[in-house]
Formats: structure tokens, C-alpha cells, sequence
């Protein structure tokens, strides 16, 4: 299993000014490749692995790009085919997109360093604190908050320059799965240990066991980041003081991202420790962004990232995670299959065929789960959340305010 841990860094000046250096060669590297590979013949483009062989002899016509240490540079052209790549899947999918960009000075931000080029050092520091040498730019403390696992192997170290000025290091990390736990049996998967989750419009999260998780109230944040933007807009661009309150603006967001992740978190450790199978919809977040009316909270949900973590966590804890096709979820009863037409604005799900009624997102939940059984070949067990929802008794869903998340990292009380 590969993941990830990321570190605050605090650099020397002497440190701070290599590295600097150091990432606008990378820079320049990243644009030379994407000038050669945009410029060669559409049926002669060059793959990473030409493009690589080739850094010798830039090396040798551009002594500069020498400076760079070698899996280093190699990381930089992966990354412009990495970009490359993920550009022609956005296009498959039928989104509008361009081709590659230069990359400015601002816009370059991290080098990476795979394989080798760097050590850790876990003793230099105090407690807290660690090292790490970064080939030809130095050492560079981090404060080491959580320890690398002794059975995690280091694969790759990234050192980044975020938009608020600050620094930090990310270790790409690589773990045996014979050292993580063993997922349950499916065979003794059932309605008691396993849950589907509706990603809601109302609500953040809906499950099939009737507790609904409340938004995260992020109005006094977005009410500061207008209210700075605003400071910026007067300022003339490119100035000290345009600089100094872009940096603002920027610790505004940054507090925006960490807060929703933090929440993330929260919200899918629990999960993943609760219930030994969790159902989740495979959303496209560019149609749910398209279509709501409620686009910057969606935004701030981030489903991807929130599913991303789920996965993660997912095999940390012996848990098993499946997407299932969201498609009539909300519309499709969950009691007896027939589909009824919803507005966004109806909230409650009665079906004219059966009789069931509940809330719309509850039923939807059930239908997560009725599809995560079947994906995993099983069939729909006897006692299911649908045989104990009484007909419109929406009193028994449990309503977790976000704070309490926030405050406890838990969905009960």
C-alpha cells in the first residue's frame, strides 16, 4: 500500500536561497521537456523513457540543468508525463481542457527526489524535530510529528514551497499489505456491520442506518477570505504590500483546506473503525457541481478526497470499501425497486407502489448498500435497514451536529 506523510519544514536562509535556485532550474527543465515534446512530430512524440536518455546531453548544452541531481531531474520529466496523462483522461471523460502550459516562477513550486538523494535523519533533531539532507541543497529540519513506521518504506521525498510562503516535506511511503490487517470474510458481510453512505446535498453524509452528519459551517471563513480578497484587489499588483496580503489571502485558504480535511478525517476514521464494509456512491463531482445550486459547499466536500481517504484508511484498518454506481439511487425505492421522479426540493421519499416512505437521502443510503452487497455477490439480507424504517417515521434518524464531530472525532454521542 503506498501513502503519505507531510511535515512542516524550517529552512536556513543559505537553505532557502539554494532551494529556491534549485526549483526554478527544475523549472526551466519541466518547460524544456514540454517545449520538445509539444514541438517533435504528432506521430514521433517522445515518451518519458526518451526523454529521460536525453538528460545527459542537455546536461552537456545546458551546464545549468547539471546543478540538478539526477533521479531528481528524472522526477521532473515523470512529472510533465504524469501532467500529460492526466490531461488525456480529463479529455476522455468529455471535459474542456487545453494542452500543458510554461510553468511561471510562481507556479513551480516542489521538487521531488526518488529513490535516492536523500536521507533522513530522526536523531539529530529534539524530540519533535528530524532532518532531512536534500543532495546538493542540504539539510533541512522538519518537525517530525508523527514518526515513519519501522515497516513503511520510503520510496520518494517531495519538498514544497506552499503559496503562504511556507515550507513542507512529504514522504512517499510504501508498506508490505502482508503487514496490514486482513480484511472479513464477505460471506459474513450483513446489514449489522456494514453501511452505505449517500453523499448529500442537505446534509454532509446520510447512512443507511439513519444518522445524518451535519455540513461544516465555514461561513466566518469564507466571510474573512472575501474580506481580504477585497484588501487585495486594491493593492497594486506585484508591490510588497500586494505580495504581503497575498500571503493572507492565501493563510485564509490554507485554514479553509485544513479544516474540511481535518473534518475528512474525522468523519471517515470513524467509518472505516465502525463497520467492516462501507458503501460509498462513485460521484462525478463536476456534474454535481454543474448542476447544484449549493456548488461551494459541494466544492468544499471535496468527495473525491473524502473517498480517497476512505480507501486509505480503508486497508490501515481491515475494512473493505466499494463505489457503486450512483444512477437512481435517490429516485429507485429502496423497499421494492420502482423509480419515482424526485425534484431536489422534495425531501421525502414516498413510493407510489409500496407504500415506503422515509427521507429522501435515507432511502437513497439503503440503495448504497442494497448495490454494495451486490457488487460483492451477495444477496440482499433478510434484516436490512428497510424492514425496520416504519412507514414517514423519519424521528428515528440521528442528527450529528458538525462540532460535535470537530470536538469528539466521533458520529455518536
Amino acid at each position: 500500500m503506498e501513502y503519505s506523510h507531510r511535515y512542516q519544514a524550517y529552512l536556513t536562509d543559505e537553505v532557502a536561497e539554494r532551494l529556491e535556485h534549485h526549483l526554478d532550474v527544475h523549472r526551466q527543465l519541466y518547460n524544456h521537456v514540454r517545449w520538445e515534446y509539444e514541438n517533435s512530430p504528432a506521430d514521433d512524440k517522445p515518451s518519458e523513457y526518451d526523454q529521460n536518455n536525453k538528460l545527459p546531453k542537455w546536461k552537456r548544452r545546458w551546464p545549468i540543468f547539471g546543478e540538478l541531481h539526477s533521479k531528481a531531474a528524472q522526477a521532473t520529466v515523470a512529472r510533465f508525463h504524469h501532467n500529460l496523462t492526466a490531461l488525456s483522461k480529463l479529455k476522455e471523460k468529455g471535459y474542456n481542457v487545453g494542452r500543458l502550459t510554461r510553468q511561471a516562477p510562481t507556479d513551480y513550486r516542489s521538487v521531488t527526489y526518488n529513490q535516492s538523494g536523500f536521507d533522513l535523519d530522526e536523531k539529530r533533531g529534539h524530540d519533535t524535530d528530524a532532518y532531512v539532507r536534500f543532495s546538493k541543497i542540504g539539510w533541512v529540519k522538519i518537525r517530525y510529528s508523527r514518526p515513519i513506521p519501522d515497516h513503511a518504506t520510503i520510496k520518494e521525498v517531495t519538498i514544497k514551497k506552499e503559496t503562504t510562503g511556507e515550507w513542507f516535506v512529504s514522504f512517499g511511503l510504501e508498506t508490505d499489505d502482508t503487514a496490514l490487517p486482513e480484511k472479513p470474510d464477505v460471506d459474513s458481510l450483513d446489514a449489522s456491520n456494514s453501511v452505505g453512505i449517500d453523499l448529500g446535498i442537505l446534509n454532509y453524509i446520510h447512512t443507511s442506518g439513519g444518522t445524518t452528519v451535519e455540513w461544516l459551517d465555514l461561513e466566518d471563513e469564507y466571510e474573512r477570505l472575501r474580506r481580504e480578497q477585497q484588501k487585495l484587489s486594491r493593492k497594486e499588483n506585484g508591490s510588497n504590500n500586494w505580495e504581503n496580503q497575498r500571503r493572507v489571502v492565501a493563510k485564509v485558504k490554507r485554514r479553509i483546506r485544513r479544516k474540511v480535511l481535518d473534518y475528512q478525517h474525522k468523519i471517515t476514521t470513524w467509518l472505516v473503525r465502525e463497520y467492516d464494509a462501507v458503501f460509498v456512491e462513485d460521484l462525478d463531482v463536476k456534474e454535481m457541481l454543474e448542476q447544484s445550486h449549493n456548488s461551494r459547499n459541494k466544492q468544499d466536500a471535496a468527495w473525491r478526497q473524502f473517498i480517497t481517504l476512505l480507501e486509505y484508511k480503508a486497508d490501515l484498518y481491515g475494512t473493505h470499501v466499494v463505489q457503486v454506481e450512483p444512477e437512481g439511487t435517490t429516485k429507485e425505492c429502496a423497499r421494492c425497486g420502482v423509480e419515482t421522479a424526485k425534484p431536489i426540493w422534495v425531501r421525502d421519499h414516498s413510493c407510489p407502489a409500496c407504500g415506503f416512505e422515509t427521507d429522501r437521502d435515507a432511502n437513497a443510503a439503503m440503495n448504497v448498500l442494497k448495490r454494495g452487497f451486490a457488487a460483492l455477490g451477495l444477496g440482499w439480507p433478510e434484516s436490512t435497514p428497510v424492514e425496520t424504517v416504519a412507514a414517514t417515521d423519519t424521528d428515528d434518524i440521528y442528527e450529528v451536529s458538525a462540532s460535535h464531530v470537530v470536538e469528539t472525532g466521533s458520529l455518536v454521542s
